[in-house]
């Protein structure tokens, strides 16, 4: 009884003013938290900016994740994160412009994904170019402690790993094992032995995958996605001219996805507020005859 009237007590205080009631803490603090933290000067020519939402909405959590889908987008409405942090685009664009879509913000798709997002009162940022910006990068970090290269990484560049020798086929039943890959492809003779390989986590210009192919030694690049009359093309003609190079792709989001999860990480030790949650996007690819 006496614990009811206090509570009573308690509850008018707060009604009248009388005890004061802890600020919001907003979408728009958590980024100011971020940028003073993550390392690096913060640029005004990025993508990393609010995408959907209002910033100044009070935060109840946050979810981080690779890529917004709306898969994931119900995920965290349903665990009740409303901020969300996402790496890769939330509508089909790089700068989240859809204009290439015919009908524009009439396209039925694109119309029910910002309807769910207004209902659910999600806010959406993105953290692409400063996470990749960070010594080391967050995406390469997140993905060498994946896939537990650590001990193979090169002092001087975090995506090159010299390890046992191995063939091409074990490295990629090994790579698909440690990241729970469904479709999993790869160039390149499966007998070849192999020592040094690079890493280039999800989809660089064709120079980049060059260049990292082109690096002494390397005979193996582990990568996210590429156009395949370029880099593809490439590899399959250094292969017909007798040399040791290799392709194995991962797909985009397994390719980047550990570096968001080592995100969620990151943020928790500076953000205490509100609960934060990694909720992994799909990797949307099956292989045929399942």
């Amino acid at each position: 009884m006496k614990t009811s009237l206090i509570a009573l007590v308690f509850v008018a205080m707060l009604q009248s003013g009388a005890v004061a009631q802890a600020p919001a803490f907003t979408a728009r603090q958590v980024v100011e938290r971020i940028q003073s933290h993550v390392g690096v000067p913060w640029q005004s020519d990025t993508v990393d900016t609010f995408k959907a939402g209002n910033p100044d909405t009070p935060v109840t959590g946050i979810a981080v994740t690779m890529m917004t889908t709306l898969d994931v987008l119900q995920r965290a409405a349903a665990s009740g994160k409303n901020l969300i942090i996402t790496h890769e685009p939330t509508f089909f664009d790089h700068l989240d412009n859809p204009t290439e879509l015919p009908e524009k913000e009439n396209d039925s798709v694109l119309a029910a994904k910002r309807a769910f997002i207004k209902e659910h009162n999600l806010v959406i940022w993105r953290f692409h170019d400063h996470w990749h910006a960070r010594k080391p990068d967050g995406i390469g970090a997140g993905m060498m402690r994946a896939l537990g290269w650590e001990k193979y990484q090169d002092p001087n560049n975090q995506f090159l790993f010299t390890m046992p020798e191995r063939s091409l086929g074990q490295l990629a039943a090994e790579i698909r094992k440690h990241m729970g890959i469904r479709v999993m492809r790869v160039v390149g003779d499966p007998r070849m032995k192999v020592t040094k390989v690079a890493l280039s986590p999800g989809a660089a210009l064709f120079g980049a995958e060059a260049g990292l192919l082109e690096i002494p030694g390397v005979e193996v690049l582990v990568l996210g996605e590429t156009r395949e009359w370029e880099t593809v093309e490439y590899v399959a003609d250094a292969i017909t001219e007798g040399k040791h190079k290799a392709l194995i792709f991962l797909n985009h989001i397994p390719s980047e996805q550990a570096g968001m999860e080592e995100c969620g990480r990151w943020l928790q030790t500076f953000i205490t507020e509100v609960p934060i949650e990694f909720i992994p996007a799909r990797d949307p690819f099956w292989p045929a005859g399942e």
